[in-house]
């Protein structure tokens, strides 16, 4: 039996806030007849280098698969890494299609020198605009935070005051009055909160 070809094609789709829908992308690929088992959706923050369902997307690739993505900038956030991702992908015989712009995709084999140095071109271009719009963006929410700042706005979490029995607790820890086991239970919070709580009762 053979086998349906799209089986070997895959998407990435990637969104940079819990905001930002999927559902768009998700509809684009569906369209190419892609299996929704295929489609990796990535939601990860701008800033982040961890990107945990990528890498694993990538690992499970063979020479002769597809990957489609529907722009370079879904590969990284600033130039260089862009570029290598798609130089892994490429070395690796991956197939990657842009949907915005199909001149990048690599399983067209050029033979005129000028079409290949046009899609060398596009490939950097594209690269430094992706890197480009994501400088302006930070700097964009850098100088909003600045002016929230000025106006008084308070950012993360409020601060909470530890009462006097969690005061009480972490001298006694601190002392050696009683052990960790001891404080933990005491306080029902695990060994991370607690030492954060141990930092804060220092601070004041």
């Amino acid at each position: 039996m053979t086998r349906n070809i799209l089986e070997n094609t895959y998407a990435l789709i990637r969104v940079s806030t819990k905001k930002q829908k999927e559902a768009r992308q998700i509809t684009r690929m569906t369209k190419l007849g892609i299996p929704k088992s295929n489609i990796v959706i990535e939601k990860e923050s701008g800033k982040s280098t961890v990107r945990t369902k990528y890498h694993k997307l990538v690992k499970s690739l063979k020479s002769g698969d597809t990957l489609y993505i529907e722009n370079i900038d879904r590969l990284g956030r600033d130039y260089d890494s862009i570029l290598r991702e798609w130089h892994i992908l490429k070395q690796r015989g991956i197939i990657i299609k842009v949907l915005d712009n199909p001149i990048l995709d690599t399983d067209q084999n050029f033979k005129d020198l000028s079409k290949k140095f046009m899609r060398d071109i596009m490939l950097l271009t594209q690269a430094y605009e992706a890197e480009s719009e994501w400088q302006k963006i930070k700097s964009r929410q850098a100088q909003g935070i600045v002016a929230a700042k000025a106006s008084g706005t308070q950012f993360g979490r409020p601060k909470t005051k530890p009462t006097e029995s969690e005061i009480e607790i972490v001298k006694q820890y601190q002392n050696r009055d009683i052990s960790l086991d001891t404080a933990l239970n005491l306080l029902n919070i695990k060994k991370s909160a607690f030492y954060k709580l141990c930092g804060t009762v220092k601070g004041l």
